[in-house]
């Protein structure tokens, strides 16, 4: 092992179970990078040119291991024709009571977009990538990013009606699930293709449900999404926010390099869940202490993750560092260990 590596080196190595001259550092910063450049969210979530501007300013004045093309959660669907509201200076949110397929008979008339076409959303979020891979080179992890298959069925289907469809109507939402796994690989590929080396995958809404709704029907499409990118030349991050602590040893079982655990996952039970050699990154409270803490008490919290989780851990928060986080807590990321 060099006495220092690059941030890319460093991960790379940490996922292949090799040792490392530091834990990796991925907090995910999404609207507290838009704020490093002083652009607008709406700037930041759809101009390409303007991500790779706050990712790469943002990695390199805080130290992060990676770069990400992650912004929110409705790109695959608002170009599948889902009623999106972009507000000036926030992220993107699916509009609930106009959802996509409010009306179920309306899934036989989907086919799975031009993920390429030019002036949509994934077109702009692959050219993100690109740019990203070009100016961070072998400097820097790139990761693209995709909606899993329950936050994907949500967006569509509207989460609330989802919720009881998966007692009313079983078979429609495994059809729902496997068309949304077929738009989500072929974003995966296109953004492998542009130079990501890890997807992450957003499945947040699979943490509303009980342990048997999850195997029966988010567990198969979520592995085969996994396999899929991993098959394109991929790794995989899954972040699924939320209490999962009910999940982790399934997660465990879909082949994922990396698995986030959000701050009200016990730390140790998921390590002892997931087994010494997968790797989790997580789970410092994002508002509770990377926001609202001290600098000293984001170092404690990372020490404390550290310890419970072993080796194959990457710092990070439990979700998005959330916008108004001091620089020096951000920096912690990088010093804590």
């Amino acid at each position: 092992m060099r006495e220092e590596m690059t941030a890319r080196e460093r991960l790379r190595a940490l996922l292949r179970g090799e040792a490392v001259d530091r834990p990796p550092s991925m907090p995910i910063t999404m609207m507290r990078a838009a704020d490093v450049i002083g652009v607008t969210y709406h700037q930041y979530a759809t101009r390409a040119e303007v991500q790779v501007a706050a990712q790469m300013a943002t990695a390199e004045r805080f130290g992060i291991d990676q770069v990400s093309v992650i912004s929110d959660p409705c790109c695959e669907a608002a170009d599948l024709g889902a009623a999106v509201l972009f507000p000036d200076d926030g992220p993107p949110a699916i509009i609930e009571e106009r959802a996509l397929l409010e009306d179920k008979a309306g899934l036989a008339g989907l086919r799975v977009p031009d993920v390429r076409r030019p002036g949509s959303r994934m077109a702009n979020r692959i050219e993100a990538v690109r740019m990203l891979r070009q100016q961070a080179g072998e400097t820097r992890l790139v990761e693209g990013w995709v909606e899993g298959p329950c936050a994907e069925s949500a967006d569509l289907r509207g989460i609330n009606t989802l919720m009881t469809d998966f007692y009313d109507d079983p078979a429609f939402i495994h059809e729902l699930a496997g068309f949304v796994v077929g738009v989500a690989l072929e974003f995966a590929r296109a953004q492998i293709a542009a130079g990501a080396d890890i997807i992450g995958v957003g499945d947040a809404a699979a943490s509303l449900i009980n342990r048997g709704l999850y195997d029966e029907f988010v567990w198969p499409h979520e592995k085969r999404l996994v396999e899929g990118i991993r098959a394109a030349g991929g790794m995989v991050r899954l972040h699924v926010c939320g209490r999962t602590g009910h999940l982790v040893d399934a997660f465990a079982r879909l082949g994922c390099e990396v698995i986030d655990l959000d701050s009200m996952v016990d730390l140790g039970a998921a390590r002892a869940a997931a087994g010494a050699a997968q790797v989790l990154l997580g789970n410092v409270d994002p508002v509770r202490v990377v926001c609202r803490g001290t600098a000293e008490e984001v170092r404690q919290a990372l020490a404390e993750c550290r310890a419970a989780a072993g080796p194959a851990w990457i710092s990070g928060a439990g979700c998005e560092v959330p916008r108004g986080t001091p620089d020096e807590n951000l920096r912690a990321f990088r010093d804590a260990l």
